[in-house]
């Protein structure tokens, strides 16, 4: 058994990183804790995410609280806590905070790695901002390095509902 990798973290705790983090990224497992296998972030959604694909890793997300709405072609399904969504790698998708607030959420990447675009993306900081908005063009200077694509003449998926 391999006790050097057990892992065990409080409410509120989180791994460290090669940067410090938002309060809204929380990682809770690196890509080197799980071996590559997989990276586990609980994440406050408080802006959309354009719509993008990942070219390596299928994505899985889990409400813990709020609502998110997630686009997978020209539909927009709602998420409440509990709902679940599994986005293989492959398939342009774009998530949005949905009606009262941003939801939190739990993000898995398998492979792992997501928490290393979060960190380059901390790191590029207001530079990927357009207008009040993640740029898509901006990011996908970053996102290429993971096997990420942004739509760079998508919509920028719903937006909030009032």
């Amino acid at each position: 058994m391999a006790y050097d990798r057990f892992l065990l973290l409080d409410t509120g705790e989180a791994r460290p990183g090669r940067v410090p983090l938002p309060p809204a990224y929380a990682v809770k497992a690196t890509t080197a804790d799980t071996e590559g296998r997989f990276s586990l972030l609980e994440v406050v959604l408080d802006r959309p995410v354009p719509r993008h694909t990942h070219h390596l890793a299928d994505e899985s997300v889990y409400v813990l609280e709020g609502e998110l709405l997630v686009t997978i072609g020209d539909r927009t399904h709602t998420l409440g806590p509990g709902g679940f969504t599994l986005l293989p790698r492959g398939i342009p998708h774009a998530l949005s905070p949905g009606a009262g607030g941003p939801p939190r959420v739990l993000q898995i990447s398998s492979p792992g790695g997501w928490e290393c675009f979060v960190e380059d993306m901390v790191e590029a900081g207001p530079r990927l901002m357009a207008d009040g908005r993640l740029d898509p063009a901006r990011l996908n200077r970053i996102a290429g390095r993971h096997g990420i694509t942004y739509e760079e003449d998508a919509r920028q998926g719903p937006e909030p509902r009032p």
